[in-house]
């Protein structure tokens, strides 16, 4: 190869040399930067999608239960029957529209359905239920709504109070 090269005149081994910098060039591009610069957009776009759910997230964090893990006792409506609680609690919260069945299950426990419900709004009535009744999720099943949007759900629940 070097005698080739010696062979050449000087204005191709310009040229040679600088097609050889140009091959360099590009195969640094396509197999060190490129792959470098696309994992660096990925993670960019990763951060900003965390920045946002965080963003969201911090309103609910006034919502937080100061006391972690223990459990709050309940504020009211200990004489009223699981029917009751979770009918007024249910129209309380406008979830009265998807409920589609509610039967007793024993003097203490209540099976609901909800057909279309939404999810968030679900999640946080049985927070109420938790905090102000002592009532809890024994059993449930959950699953997504065939004909409703994003966030909407059909769930069947076993609810019990504590004693």
């Amino acid at each position: 190869m070097r005698d080739w090269f010696d062979t050449l005149d000087a204005r191709e081994r310009i040229f040679v040399v600088g097609g050889a910098v140009v091959v360099v060039l590009a195969l640094l591009y396509a197999f060190i930067w490129a792959p470098l610069d696309k994992g660096h957009k990925a993670l960019e776009a990763s951060v900003a999608t965390w920045e946002r759910s965080l963003a969201e997230l911090r309103p609910l964090k006034g919502l937080q239960p100061s006391s972690a893990g223990s459990n709050p006792a309940p504020r009211g409506g200990t004489q009223q029957t699981p029917v009751v609680i979770v009918d007024q609690t249910l129209r309380a919260r406008g979830l009265d529209r998807s409920l589609q069945r509610s039967q007793p299950t024993t003097s203490n426990g209540i099976r609901v359905e909800f057909e279309d419900v939404a999810f968030d709004d679900l999640v946080l009535w049985l927070d109420d239920l938790s905090a102000q009744y002592a009532m809890h999720v024994s059993s449930g099943s959950f699953s997504a709504a065939s004909r409703a949007g994003p966030g909407r759900i059909n769930a069947t629940m076993t609810l019990e109070r504590a004693l």
